[in-house]
């Protein structure tokens, strides 16, 4: 085998290697972002619960407090504080959640980064472009990612924050004290509306990720021919 047929060989082999890793990759992200898909249905039923609960809540606030019912009101207090017990847990446990698919997104980007240096310098050009409109996904999933770490470590530092007064409040039954306490309610409900409305982005985010993954799936069945096109003499 001369000098030439011997490089064709390896680089046919390795731009076979690489076309089997990121068909491997792509499954991988695929599966991820069915898993995602799920969990952020999951979060909305849930966080249209919490808003629907706490709407109860505030109803039965206002019955207690114009029945000048002490058993009411400790009931409704109670209740309350069990609510927002779960909503600070849930909280976190979805804080933690959109900080690891930030962390996800951040690595599905440098991988993707690589790959087009990769491409580039082996003259793939076909390739390449692919891998341009991926690194542009990719950052844009990066920025999507972190913001929705940032504003649920916001929602969470509110709760707390509710949470403390809420505590603070509990048992008392002067007039301005219940507004007071009518007021945290109204906006832990507020509070639920806007990640409400937040998770219905996130969705609308998931589902483009899915017409993205069918997109890779074409790229991917194209791509599995012969690299021969892409080889060029050096």
């Amino acid at each position: 085998m001369n000098r030439f047929s011997s490089a064709l060989v390896a680089a046919l082999l390795l731009a076979g290697s690489a076309q089997a890793a990121d068909s491997r990759r792509n499954r991988t992200e695929r599966a991820q972002d069915h898993q995602e898909l799920r969990q952020d249905r999951r979060e909305q039923r849930d966080d249209k619960r919490d808003v629907q609960e706490l709407q109860a809540v505030l109803a039965r606030f206002d019955a207690a407090w114009a029945r000048r019912s002490e058993r009411d009101m400790v009931a409704v207090e109670n209740t309350l504080r069990g609510l927002l017990r779960a909503e600070l847990a849930e909280s976190h446990a979805e804080l933690a959640s959109d900080v690891r698919e930030a962390r996800r997104s951040e690595r599905e980007l440098r991988s993707e980064q690589w790959e087009a240096r990769d491409d580039a310098g082996w003259r793939r050009s076909a390739a390449y472009r692919n891998d341009r409109r991926d690194v542009r996904d990719d950052r844009r999933d990066v920025r999507d990612d972190r913001r929705d770490a940032r504003v649920e470590a916001a929602a969470l530092r509110s709760r707390q924050v509710i949470a403390r007064e809420l505590a603070q409040l509990e048992g008392q039954r002067r007039g301005g004290a219940l507004n007071h306490k009518r007021a945290l309610i109204v906006e832990l409900i507020e509070l639920g509306q806007q990640e409400l409305n937040q998770g219905r982005q996130e969705l609308r985010e998931d589902r483009r990720e899915q017409r993205e993954d069918r997109h890779e799936r074409r790229e991917d069945r194209r791509t599995q021919v012969a690299p021969r096109q892409d080889w060029r003499r050096g």
